[in-house]
C-alpha cells in the first residue's frame, strides 16, 4: 500500500489522493508515467514529482515514511514492512491509578515470542524495545504504550505504531480483540478462550500467592493476544486497501 500512497507528500490530502486514484494514478510509477502526458489534479505537480522520485529512492526505508505519514495512515506501512513488525500486548496488576504496574509484556516478532515478566526479566524489555521499527497493538495508543512509558521512563518507543483497534473500527467492527477475532475466523485454544483482562489480573494475584500453574496460564493467554494480532493485522490492512483503491490493486 505504501507504493499507492501520495498522502505523505506535502500539500496532498485525502481528497487529492482520492482524485489521483480515480484518474488511474494508483502508484508512484503511474504518477511518473503520466506526469508529462496530461494535466494531473495537483497544484504543484513538479514538486510532487520530486517527492515521488524521492519516495522511490527510499522505498525500503521504513523510518522515512514513518516521519511523513499522518498517524491514522501508519497502517499503510504494513504491506511493505510487516516482516519487521513486533506485535505487543501487556498485562497489568489491575490496581488503582498510581499503584498499578506491568506484570507481563508479550512481543511476537519474526515468528518468535518474547515474554517479559515482573520479578523475572521485565527489566530487559526497556532495552529490547528499541530494536523494533514497527509496533502493532490493539488499543495500545490509549493503554499499552502510555502504561509502558510511565513504568519505564527511559523507554525508547520511536517505532511506527499501528493500533488495530482503530483499523477494525474503520472496517465497521466494534468491541475488543477477543470479540473481533471470530469475525476473522480466529478461535483461541479452549484453555484460554473464556479468559479476559480481569482474569489476567486474577491469574497474576494467584501467581503471587504461589498457586501452581497460574503464571503459565497467564503467559498462554498473553501469547494468544500477541500472535493473533499478526493474523488480524494482515487481514485488516488488506481489507482497508481494497476499500480505498478503485480497480485492480497495485502491489
Amino acid at each position: 500500500m505504501i507504493k499507492n500512497t501520495f498522502i505523505h507528500i506535502p500539500g496532498v490530502g485525502e481528497q487529492t489522493e482520492r482524485r489521483l486514484w480515480e484518474n488511474g494514478i494508483l502508484s508512484w510509477d503511474d504518477f511518473l508515467a503520466e506526469c508529462g502526458r496530461r494535466k494531473l489534479p495537483l497544484a504543484r505537480r513538479d514538486e510532487a514529482r520530486r517527492w515521488v522520485e524521492d519516495s522511490l529512492l527510499h522505498e525500503g526505508d521504513l523510518d522515512f515514511f514513518r516521519r511523513l505519514l499522518p498517524g491514522r495512515h501508519t497502517w499503510r506501512l504494513f504491506e511493505e514492512f510487516g516482516s519487521e513488525a513486533a506485535y505487543l500486548d501487556i498485562e497489568t496488576a489491575g490496581l488503582p491509578p498510581g499503584q498499578d504496574y506491568v506484570t507481563v509484556v508479550g512481543v511476537w516478532a519474526g515468528g518468535e515470542l518474547h515474554q517479559y515478566v515482573e520479578g523475572e526479566n521485565l527489566w530487559r524489555f526497556e532495552d529490547d524495545a528499541a530494536r523494533y521499527p514497527l509496533i502493532v497493538t490493539f488499543n495500545g495508543a490509549c493503554f499499552d504504550l502510555p502504561v509502558l512509558r510511565r513504568q519505564f521512563p527511559r523507554l525508547r518507543l520511536e517505532a511506527a505504531h499501528i493500533d488495530l483497534r482503530f483499523l477494525t473500527r474503520r472496517l465497521g467492527m466494534r468491541g475488543g480483540l477477543k470479540r473481533i477475532e471470530p469475525l476473522f475466523g480466529i478461535n483461541r485454544p479452549a484453555e484460554v478462550r473464556m479468559l479476559d483482562g480481569y482474569d489476567a489480573v486474577l491469574l497474576w494475584r494467584r501467581h503471587l500467592a504461589r498457586r501452581k500453574g497460574a503464571l503459565e496460564l497467564l503467559l498462554r493467554y498473553n501469547r494468544e493476544d500477541c500472535v493473533n494480532l499478526e493474523k488480524l493485522t494482515t487481514r485488516a490492512c488488506a481489507m482497508l486497501k481494497e476499500s480505498l483503491l478503485p480497480g485492480p490493486l497495485v502491489g
